[in-house]
């Protein structure tokens, strides 16, 4: 890693009285205005920054939406929709809250997608990559939770079939399911608890991405290469050279999020979202949100039993165990070469697995049948395929080439 050029310089006197005392300038100047990034540096690189972004607009109008609804099951529906059809801005700030959960899971997905092609997952990135998939798993949650205090037919639907996946799991599944609901049937309680811990998230992940933050300055940024920086010449101060990216592709993520927002708010959202849950009522087609989607066909692609383990206990551990692989992921790639760019096999593979996550979600969007249940099932023999397979032991099968230096590599492009 190449250590930041100059020192901060405080110039008036207060400056120089708040840098004795409480270095927040200085912290800020050293660790973006004067933090040397690797030079190559392409527009994927700029999503961190936009979930940090979306995290910041979550939070804030989440603040909004607090203030205004009712965590009670016999007004928390309507609150919500009192607020947002004639409270003051609430056709901005609920359909606002709503459409950025998707864009920020757009963002997060594309980070994530980066992170595997360019290999950032590996070393000395390892505690990087955990943090961020700790990051993403929160994220999950804070969702979930928060689509289900809608309270709509959709909402009690997921909490229903979320309190059976726990319900299923040996000798602590009882204990489980009534720890969520807060008793033995969806009610008041389950509502309380969802309300109070849907609140308390958003300071976990605040909390996760300093440490996310902190890890990345201490290693170092990956590049689209994957090589170690190995002279200052390869690096350029952040302000304003790489700045300059970030604000564009800022620009063109806040136009999409701007065009659903204010012409397509309910694009990505289900019609029984708009219908006040009855716990007696179960809608024909239960459709989690979008980014809920591949994980949820993994799930319903279970229709079997293997041994002792009868199908909705096994398709608990399958849903468990396609999130819980993320974290091993620095250890399951054992490939010397960080970056796709390099290895021409396991850029097929990636591609087919990027095609393979895709096709896992849409098919969650679709009726059970027969045959979609046969495809669920080849779909999620390829997601762990990817990772226990492929990863560990393509690289025997791998002869790759790799430039001297990240100077080589932008020379050859010029």
């Amino acid at each position: 890693m190449i250590k930041e050029k100059g020192t901060y310089r405080p110039k008036t006197r207060c400056s120089r009285f708040l840098n004795h005392r409480l270095p927040f300038p200085r912290l800020i100047h050293d660790s973006i205005i004067k933090y040397y990034v690797p030079k190559n540096l392409n527009y994927f690189y700029t999503f961190g920054c936009i979930l940090i972004l979306m995290l910041t607009s979550q939070i804030l109008t989440g603040i909004v939406m607090a203030m205004h609804y009712v965590p009670d099951v016999g007004s928390a529906f309507e609150s919500r929709e009192h607020f947002m059809r004639s409270g003051r801005y609430g056709w901005l700030f609920g359909p606002w809250h709503a459409v950025g959960s998707s864009f920020f899971f757009i963002a997060v997905y594309i980070h994530l997608a980066r992170s595997l092609y360019y290999g950032s997952h590996k070393s000395p990135r390892e505690i990087v990559w955990i943090l961020g998939v700790f990051i993403y798993l929160t994220m999950m949650a804070t969702a979930f939770i928060g689509h289900v205090l809608a309270w709509s037919m959709i909402s009690a639907a997921e909490v229903s079939i979320a309190a059976g996946l726990f319900r299923a799991m040996p000798l602590v599944g009882s204990w489980l399911y009534e720890t969520l609901l807060g008793g033995y049937s969806i009610g008041q309680p389950t509502l309380n608890r969802f309300y109070v811990v849907h609140s308390l998230l958003p300071f976990v992940l605040v909390f996760l991405i300093v440490l996310h933050i902190w890890a990345v300055h201490m290693v170092g940024q990956n590049n689209p290469t994957g090589l170690d920086v190995q002279s200052e010449r390869e690096t350029i101060p952040f302000v304003p050279y790489a700045a300059i990216k970030y604000v564009f592709t800022i620009s063109i993520f806040l136009i999409f999020f701007a065009w659903f927002l204010f012409y397509m708010p309910d694009y990505m959202s289900h019609a029984d979202h708009h219908i006040q849950a009855d716990i007696f009522r179960t809608p024909q087609h239960v459709v989690p949100e979008w980014y809920f989607l591949p994980f949820y066909t993994m799930l319903r692609a279970i229709t079997f039993d293997v041994g002792p383990l009868e199908s909705t206990l096994f398709g608990v551990m399958v849903l468990t165990g396609s999130l819980l692989i993320l974290l091993f992921v620095p250890w399951l790639d054992r490939s010397q070469v960080r970056s796709a760019r390099f290895r021409p096999l396991y850029r097929i593979c990636y591609w087919l697995f990027i095609v393979d996550v895709i096709f896992l979600g849409w098919l969650g969007s679709q009726s059970v049948n027969d045959v979609d249940v046969i495809w669920s099932q080849i779909g999620t023999a390829f997601y762990f395929i990817f990772f226990l397979i492929i990863m560990p032991y393509l690289p025997r099968f791998e002869k790759n080439w790799l430039p001297a230096s990240i100077e080589e590599v932008i020379h050859q492009k010029k």
